[in-house]
């Protein structure tokens, strides 16, 4: 298995980070994301980053920030080639 190639930072009981998690299960991203919660354990790396808002999406180079720029990069993922499924997609 491959490390994920990115992270979303997000709040457990905040709706729009609920609706983003939803999206990323929907879109089948789970593999690639390596989910954070803003209030415990990704707290200090999301303020590390210079980002409070939630959801957060972080790339390795820029942090995409609040539900709309997220979602619309969530769908963005879905196009770039990532790892090969076990299902052969």
């Amino acid at each position: 298995m491959t490390e994920p190639e990115y992270t979303l930072f997000h709040r457990v009981a905040e709706p729009a980070s609920a609706r983003i998690r939803a999206r990323v299960v929907e879109l089948g991203l789970m593999p690639r994301i390596d989910f954070q919660n803003a209030e415990t354990d990704g707290k200090d790396e999301l303020a590390r980053l210079g980002g409070q808002v939630t959801p957060a999406l972080w790339d390795g180079h820029m942090l995409t920030v609040g539900e709309s720029a997220v979602a619309r990069k969530l769908t963005t993922l879905d196009l770039e080639p990532g790892p090969e499924r076990e299902d052969g997609w």
